[in-house]
């Protein structure tokens, strides 16, 4: 089978069409030998609106794969339904060459003890220590008797540079700090796919660097495939192997990281995809992102409803200088 990227590594020209960056065709096909996730024709509505809008993404095995885009473009969604706790409305998800769109919860539980999940505050039970939090998935999904998971700890420790702090309550520890044992909570059951809910957010550059630094380590180490959903360009450009954009639940483009390289770097004119994916990637205040927002009516911008401009109002009347009724 033709991968769905054949024919878009290789850019010949300066800067292809990001309309044609697309991940493959919309059917429900079973996934290409080395594809660990196969989305195809993915749709989501929330109350009627379409939150993602015929999304299709493949994932390979053991890359590092970043979902950027704006907030509430759709990446947590997206999230979400590969790891099957939102059902699509129409589309297919493949996960580790399974069809998990259909499937019942207790099926789906088998299929997410092959997966791992950082979740974006860590996501600690803050009355348990960190030794306690990370035998947790072992106690409840495996049986391994106590001394066995005792040394599993220790070496899910270790791989996050925590094993010193193993009796401290996430209360004790500092934000990297609880990313990295999320982190060792997450590798617990040796997941082979592993996802990332803004893994540097609410870090300093310096903390936000080394916790970078330990996902491309973990995912050469146990060859692991990653999908990061961020916002943060500095990360993404440093642990992407591929990288994907979402805008209001469309995908603009998929490509290898040297393809966003190229475009955040570009100063000639550009479609109109191309030039809001270039706006976000560096950043500017100016371009066809704020344009949009500056155009959108505010009945919209409120509630996701067309309609006539509102005129303005106070919210609270004047009780100065209104001339008082003549007593009767």
């Amino acid at each position: 089978m033709i991968p769905p990227f054949a024919g878009l590594r290789e850019i010949d020209r300066y800067m292809p069409s990001a309309a044609t960056l697309h991940a493959g065709p919309a059917d429900a096909q079973t996934p290409a030998p080395g594809i660990d996730i196969q989305v195809r024709g993915l749709v989501k509505r929330f109350d009627g609106r379409a939150v993602l809008d015929g999304i299709n993404l493949d994932v390979r095995h053991g890359e590092t794969m970043v979902v950027m885009g704006g907030s509430g473009c759709g990446k947590s969604t997206l999230l979400r339904h590969m790891i099957g706790s939102l059902k699509p409305d129409e589309g297919s998800l493949h996960v580790l060459g399974t069809d998990i769109t259909g499937m019942g919860e207790n099926q789906l539980n088998e299929v997410r003890k092959k997966l791992g999940i950082l979740f974006q505050s860590g996501a600690l039970f803050n009355s348990m220590t960190l030794r306690e939090n990370i035998a947790l998935p072992l106690q409840e999904h495996t049986q391994l008797d106590q001394s066995t998971i005792d040394i599993m700890v220790k070496i899910k420790l270790e791989l996050v540079g925590l094993r010193e702090h193993a009796d401290k309550f996430p209360a004790q520890i500092s934000g990297g700090m609880k990313k990295r044992a999320g982190l060792a909570r997450a590798l617990a059951l040796d997941p082979r796919i592993l996802f990332y809910d803004e893994p540097s957010a609410g870090l300093d550059p310096v903390t936000s660097a080394e916790i970078d630094l330990l996902m491309m380590n973990l995912s050469r180490q146990l060859n692991v495939t990653s999908v990061v959903v961020t916002h943060e360009m500095d990360s993404a450009f440093r642990i992407a192997d591929r990288m994907c954009m979402l805008d209001k639940g469309r995908m603009l483009a998929t490509q290898d990281r040297s393809y966003f390289e190229r475009l955040r770097d570009a100063t000639g004119s550009l479609d109109h995809d191309e030039a809001l994916i270039r706006q976000f990637l560096r950043g500017d205040a100016q371009g066809p992102l704020t344009e949009r927002k500056q155009a959108t009516n505010y009945a919209e911008d409120l509630l996701g409803e067309t309609g006539p401009q509102l005129a303005p109002r106070p919210a609270v009347q004047p009780t100065r200088n209104i001339k008082s009724e003549p007593a009767a």
